[in-house]
C-alpha cells in the first residue's frame, strides 16, 4: 500500500522529534521541516522528459554560492585566487 503525503509528513515530523530528544513545543518546527523536505523530494522527481530535475531550493543555493564567488554568469567560471603557502620562520 502506497504511503501518503500526509502520512509520510507525520512519520518525518515524528523522526525529527525523537533525533532532538523529545523537546516540547516544537512539534510546527518539525511538521514544517518535514513538509519542506517532503516538497524537496517530490521537486527532484523526474520530468516530463525523462530528466532529472534539480530541485528549487538547490538552484537558488547554487546560484547564490556562484555570486558569492564572483563567478561569472555567462558560462565561463572564474578560478578562485590560489593560496600561497607562508612559512613562519624561527626568530
Amino acid at each position: 500500500m502506497a504511503e501518503t503525503r500526509e502520512e509520510w509528513i507525520k512519520k518525518r515530523a515524528y523522526a525529527l522529534w525523537e533525533e532532538e530528544g523529545y523537546p516540547t513545543g516544537r512539534d510546527s518546527i518539525h511538521w514544517d521541516q518535514a513538509r519542506h523536505e517532503r516538497e524537496a523530494l517530490e521537486g527532484s522527481a523526474a520530468s516530463s522528459n525523462g530528466k532529472e530535475a534539480k530541485p528549487k531550493a538547490k538552484r537558488a543555493a547554487t546560484a547564490t554560492k556562484r555570486a558569492a564567488t564572483g563567478a561569472k554568469t555567462n558560462g565561463g567560471v572564474t578560478p578562485a585566487p590560489k593560496r600561497t603557502a607562508s612559512r613562519k620562520t624561527a626568530s
